[in-house]
């Protein structure tokens, strides 16, 4: 089905509305821009991250542009909209570009196994493609879902075929095409694959197809040895206060989550993809079309991606984190909203405070999260393992409140909102909404950052 765009008229100064007088749009204009102010400055007060940078730009109108808190705290240095963020995974959706590209340049085609640009490559019978990859339906075992395995060599910088070793024999998770499980192996394949495909580095792809081409002067593979001016410092936080986030080679997350841009970058970024700067329309709506398994069920994403609407409003997004920092980029294209937020800690849920301003730039009210109590009888058909991917969630009470705590994170309030479905205390636009049987709940499918995850009760 076509989708109707609808068209925004932006004139130098204010647009005139008939029957409105000049000042009253002045003030109902400088009254949006303090309520975005002020959601921003409520999110810094919760102390969840030191610092963060937020761009909000409806049309060519500027609604927020700037930083808030600190960007380092040793040095006490200001948080600005020139601040360099690691944004993690919003990386993808670079990689999923650059190989538009080769597909456009006939270099890559979409239905291309890997073993035709990786040979040696173990797929243990089964047909991967280049698009199985793009869209996390591979069913390859996330490397960064190895747990100590991973993670006891976050230091190291690793080539390319030990960090392929770690996870290439692992058995899948599932066979391509059968289910959406989100993969950083997928993507971390997809820049090995660019790398062969054109006998250069994934570095200098990104460099001469994209950086330079659009001007993306703070957009870089973030390399630690390189002087970055106003490179943001990483944090974790701790029930004692911040401290310095665990140092991570940025070797390892690569093609998947290794770039640091600003928010000014991301939104020329976005505005440059959508108008046809950096691919053809053809290979946008590619990027842009909702997967679809091999039952025919529409994943949520598509290349690097996710696609959704928030109150109505068709959204393409996606979110990030890597040790130290989150991010969000989100983009309203049949409003001509983009909203991105960088901050510097690992667990700051920029998704909810993006959400908040997005509703604020599409004139819709913030969401009600209601908290309405639960009988024990209620509570207990919830309770218990829920397997997402290679994490469990466990669902546990605590008291007269359900509460969820996923494999080596903290544990979350789920707040009822009725009909089995819940929003947990770290992202007010999250949703966990459980699939029930009787009196008791046999799966749950869980709604974050334009992503919808579907785990099936394992106990």
């Amino acid at each position: 089905m076509t989708r109707t765009r609808l068209l925004f008229l932006v004139l130098v100064g204010a647009l005139l509305l008939p029957g409105q007088p000049a000042t009253a749009q002045r003030a109902a204009g400088a009254q949006e821009r303090a309520r975005l102010d002020s959601l921003a400055r409520a999110f810094l007060a919760t102390a969840r991250t030191p610092g963060l940078a937020v761009f909000v730009l409806r049309g060519n109108d500027t609604l927020l542009l700037r930083g808030y808190g600190y960007a380092d705290l040793e040095d006490s240095t200001p948080a600005t909209p020139r601040t360099v963020f690691r944004v993690g995974s919003l990386t993808k959706q670079f990689t999923a570009a650059l190989v538009m590209q080769l597909v456009q340049e006939g270099r890559i085609a979409l239905d291309d196994t890997i073993q035709k640009f990786l040979p040696d490559y173990p797929a243990q019978g089964h047909r991967i493609t280049i698009r199985h990859l793009l869209t996390h339906t591979s069913g390859i075992r996330s490397y960064t879902s190895l747990g100590q395995e991973w993670q006891r060599v976050w230091r190291l910088d690793l080539t390319r075929d030990t960090l392929l070793a770690m996870f290439a024999t692992k058995p899948f998770d599932f066979a391509p095409g059968e289910r959406y499980l989100y993969n950083n192996s997928g993507y971390y394949l997809l820049g090995v694959i660019l790398e062969r495909a054109t006998g250069r580095t994934y570095e200098q792809l990104l460099q001469d197809r994209l950086v330079q081409p659009l001007g993306l002067a703070d957009t870089r593979y973030c390399s630690m040895q390189p002087i970055v001016p106003r490179r943001a410092q990483g944090y974790a936080r701790t029930p004692a206060g911040f401290v310095n986030s665990d140092w991570i080679s940025m070797t390892q997350p690569f093609a998947a989550g290794a770039l640091c841009s600003t928010v000014l970058n991301l939104v020329t970024w976005t505005r440059a993809l959508w108008a046809g700067r950096v691919v053809l329309p053809a290979s946008l709506q590619e990027m842009t079309t909702r997967m679809r398994l091999n039952s025919g069920t529409s994943t949520g994403y598509g290349f690097g991606l996710g696609i959704d609407s928030l109150a109505g409003h068709y959204r393409v997004s996606h979110g990030g984190g890597i040790n130290g920092f989150t991010s969000y980029l989100a983009h309203f294209p049949d409003d001509g909203v983009i909203v991105a937020v960088l901050d510097n800690t690992e667990d700051a849920s920029p998704g909810r405070l993006a959400d908040h301003l997005a509703r604020v730039a599409l004139g819709v009210p913030l969401p009600v999260v209601r908290d309405l109590p639960l009988t024990a009888a209620e509570r207990a058909r919830y309770v218990g393992s829920y397997a997402l991917g290679s994490m469990t969630l466990r669902v546990f009470e605590q008291g007269d409140v359900l509460m969820a705590q996923a494999t080596g994170q903290g544990a979350d309030r789920l707040r009822s909102q009725g009909q089995h479905s819940f929003v947990p205390t770290f992202d007010d636009a999250a949703r966990v909404e459980f699939e029930v049987a009787g009196d008791r709940a046999t799966g749950l499918i869980l709604h974050q950052g334009g992503r919808v995850l579907r785990a099936a009760r394992s106990n």
